[in-house]
């Protein structure tokens, strides 16, 4: 819920837009666009590799991931989304453009419950963020997916904690509580639900 600030003058209004940055003041798109979401054919595995490597580039923000030689950081569990039952791979499309990736497998990372649809990974191109495009590229994989689920944030990336309250409460229809949870070092934020839809 956005709630509008109240000016008690002239002034506080000149403050407030020399404060304000340009992706601040840009107002929200609305979606309009017509979003696919694709299994990811053993063919198209290059396809999905080169977008895994944009999205560990955004990832190394938050994370120490190293880069390989050869400048790349690669997937190395990649290839088992094409020969492991429980795993899959889709690729997501905008008006019939890449605009992301989703990995979805069974099996928690963190809490060790063998039975839940765990979001491996979830990337969507920077130019095609806020704008609600990630929030029905993750409600379509849910529905797809039904059962229990987990969603694990590193602690330290704030922006995609309220990425994922949002979208998550929307999906439920109720408030999403995160609990924290540490493994291997590692700190997370982990949201469980269930998805109840099918398509």
């Amino acid at each position: 819920m956005r709630i509008a600030p109240v000016f008690h003058d002239g002034s506080d209004i000149l403050a407030m837009k020399l404060m304000l940055t340009p992706a601040m003041t840009k107002p929200a798109e609305k979606l309009s666009a017509h979003i696919e979401v694709i299994p990811a054919a053993p063919e198209q595995e290059p396809t999905v590799a080169n977008l895994l490597e944009l999205y560990a580039h955004d990832f190394s923000e938050f994370h120490d991931l190293e880069i390989g030689a050869n400048g790349r950081f690669g997937y190395p569990s990649l290839p088992l989304y094409w020969s492991e039952p429980g795993r899959y791979a889709f690729l997501a499309k905008m008006d019939g453009k890449l605009t992301g990736l989703v990995l979805v497998k069974r099996g928690s990372e963190v809490s060790g419950n063998l039975t839940v649809w765990d979001m491996a990974e979830f990337f969507v191109l920077r130019g095609c963020r806020r704008r609600g495009i990630g929030t029905q590229l993750a409600h379509e994989v849910w529905r797809r997916f039904p059962g229990p689920w987990e969603v694990r944030v590193m602690q330290s990336n704030v922006s995609a904690h309220h990425f994922w309250e949002h979208a998550i409460s929307i999906f439920t229809g109720e408030a999403i509580h995160p609990v924290f949870v540490e493994k291997d070092g590692k700190h997370w934020k982990l949201y469980s639900f269930e998805s109840k839809h099918v398509i």
